[in-house]
C-alpha cells in the first residue's frame, strides 16, 4: 500500500490556489467563447489592449513597452505580434531613433476588432463576476496587491 499523502488543507476548497485555478479555467473558457468569433486568442486580445493603452500616451510604442505593460515574456510577445501583423491588426515599422526597435501601431481593422472585443470581454467579465456585487473594487484591489507583491519574484 502506498504512503498517505499529507496536505496542509483539509479539502481542496480550503486552498486559495486550488480555487483560483478552478476560477481561472472557467473564466478563460468564457473569454474564449467571446473572442473566438473575432479570431482572437486571449493573449492576442491582452497585447492589443496593452498597445491601445500605451498608444494613448505615445505614438512610438515598442514591443518591449507592450511586454512590460502586459507583464509578458518578450519572446512570446514577439511571436504574438507577428501573428497579429499577419492578421493585419497591427503594423510594425522602424523606430525613428532606436534601430533595434520597431514601433507598433493598430491598423484601422485592428481598432475595429479590438473595440468589438473590448465590448464582448467587458460584458463577459461583468456577467462572470456579478456574484461579487458591490465588493468588486475590494476584489480588484486585492488582486492588484497580490500581483504587485508576487511580480517581484517572477
Amino acid at each position: 500500500m502506498s504512503q498517505r499523502i499529507e496536505f496542509h488543507f483539509k479539502n481542496p476548497e480550503d486552498s486559495p490556489g486550488f480555487l483560483l485555478g478552478q476560477l481561472t479555467l472557467l473564466w478563460q473558457r468564457k473569454q474564449k467563447r467571446v473572442l473566438d468569433p473575432l479570431d482572437l486568442t486571449h493573449t492576442q486580445f491582452a497585447l492589443l489592449c496593452a498597445l491601445a493603452w500605451l498608444s494613448r500616451e505615445s505614438d512610438q510604442v515598442t514591443q518591449v513597452d507592450i511586454a512590460m505593460q502586459s507583464n509578458a515574456d518578450r519572446m512570446m510577445v514577439s511571436k504574438v505580434l507577428r501573428t497579429l501583423e499577419e492578421k493585419q491588426f497591427i503594423t510594425r515599422q522602424e523606430h525613428p531613433t532606436d534601430t533595434r526597435a520597431k514601433t507598433i501601431k493598430l491598423t484601422p481593422e485592428g481598432e475595429r476588432v479590438l473595440q468589438k472585443a473590448i465590448v464582448s470581454v467587458e460584458t463577459a467579465d461583468l456577467e462572470f463576476f456579478n456574484q461579487i456585487g458591490t465588493d468588486v473594487q475590494t476584489f480588484n484591489a486585492t488582486m492588484a496587491a497580490l500581483i504587485k507583491e508576487n511580480a517581484k519574484e517572477a
